[in-house]
């Protein structure tokens, strides 16, 4: 069985030292989805939800979140991103998001992929939630992780 890395030999949680490992080009795409009524989706495609245009101010707010994934997840490294792209597709109930984060770093992108996607879901909502009780987040996931030397 593999050891966690974060933690310690005494039990407790740390940040890995990655300061050995060589730099290298990574990717991490991450998808989530949120149902949505058929006329909440209507209303979204007409830009008639009174918070304004719901799934550009989703894109923003995933990707501000995927840059500040560090300050919300203890144990994170600060990473230069390089890329975060927000794509959202729309089905009969709902939409999914997909969040692909790109770094040249020592570490893994994963975690900022997973919170631009989580934070553009919830953003959804929020702009939603005065037209929709029926609204369902889930099925987050990361789908892809990749790592060029």
């Amino acid at each position: 069985m593999r050891r966690l890395t974060h933690i310690a030999a005494d039990g407790s949680a740390r940040m890995v030292d990655v300061s050995v490992k060589p730099r290298s080009a990574r990717t991490a795409i991450a998808a989530g989805k949120i149902r949505l009524r058929r006329e909440t989706l209507e209303l979204i495609s007409q830009n008639k939800i009174a918070k304004g245009n719901v799934f550009a101010t989703a894109r923003i707010a995933g990707i501000q979140a995927a840059k500040q994934t560090a300050q919300l997840i203890p144990l994170c490294h600060t990473l230069p991103l390089s890329e975060v792209k927000i794509d959202i597709v729309t089905s009969n109930d709902g939409a999914e998001v997909k969040c692909t984060a790109r770094t040249v770093a020592q570490t893994g992108v994963e975690m900022e992929a997973l919170t631009g996607v989580s934070i553009a879901l919830l953003t959804i909502y929020d702009m939603c939630k005065a037209v929709d009780k029926e609204m369902k987040i889930g099925d987050i996931r990361l789908i892809e992780k990749t790592k060029r030397l």
